[in-house]
């Protein structure tokens, strides 16, 4: 279980965040023809342009003005997702890899299908929830889809998430149990985010559902993902870092061309929920 945090820890893992943003960037040079490798930039950047319609509100007015900032985007095939895949998440130390969300092995990039030993498409929020599988929109959006082993997505499966479990292989740290799951402690705060984030994009408009995080695990197939309470404690306690930013930076430079506003205010959850 993912131990509490002090303010001085919190503080210090925002600076290392920082610190290492310069160095994931120039690490992450080699991308596919086409792609853009891009530094992230700071989220104060973003408050005079992109989120000033958003910037100094609370509640449902500023998830409102969110909504309406993050559906302005460019949406993917489903077969394009593997090729920005191998972008977004690819290894820092290895160019040729891509990190795999919940295990955090890396993985040849070439390794991608549905065999045992390859990776595939992870959507965080499972895509029952709410019956809207690969269709261009939630189904395609790479805010939150991720690579993960094929075994390891199968362990996953449509569970909501949750504290508490037991390890599989290849686990990487995470655990699951009969009705949840819960992300290796290095991810916590990014899954978080990412649920966040469909929440507020997904609001039943486009012949999408309604996508809403609550406090349940057992949600099948319903537009609901839990559990709440874990959720803020997740983005709380594992603040984004230089991966996960870079990541943000890439969808938005070259792929979808919006943000994910929670990696740039986490406390834009707080404001909200």
């Amino acid at each position: 279980m993912l131990a509490i945090r002090t303010g001085r820890r919190k503080a210090a893992a925002l600076a290392v965040a920082a610190a290492l943003t310069g160095l994931a960037a120039s690490s992450l040079t080699a991308t596919p023809a086409g792609a853009t490798a891009t530094a992230p930039v700071a989220a104060a950047d973003y408050d005079d342009t992109y989120y000033k319609d958003a910037v100094g509100k609370t509640g449902d007015s500023l998830k409102s003005s969110l909504h309406t900032i993050i559906s302005d985007q460019t949406k993917l095939s489903y077969d394009a997702v593997w090729d920005a895949l191998k972008t977004t998440d690819q290894d820092p130390a290895d160019s040729g890899s891509v990190i795999l969300l919940y295990s955090g092995l890396s993985r040849s990039k070439a390794s991608n299908g549905g065999d045992t030993g390859d990776w595939n498409r992870e959507h965080v929020w499972a895509k029952s929830h709410g019956d809207f599988g690969t269709a261009t929109g939630p189904g395609t959006d790479i805010h939150h889809l991720r690579p993960e082993d094929v075994g390891v997505n199968s362990v996953r499966g449509n569970k909501d998430f949750d504290d508490g479990g037991s390890g599989f292989t290849d686990s990487g740290g995470s655990l699951t149990d009969s009705d949840s799951f819960e992300p290796r402690d290095a991810v916590k705060g990014d899954v978080a985010r990412m649920i966040f984030y469909m929440a507020v994009r997904y609001e039943g408009g486009e012949g999408f559902p309604d996508l809403e995080v609550n406090g349940s695990v057992d949600n099948g197939s319903n537009p609901y993902i839990g559990k709440l309470s874990v959720l803020k404690t997740w983005n709380d306690e594992d603040p984004p870092d230089a991966f996960e930013e870079r990541r943000n930076q890439v969808i938005y430079d070259t792929y979808q061309h919006n943000r994910n506003p929670f990696v740039d205010h986490p406390e834009w959850v707080e404001a909200i929920w």
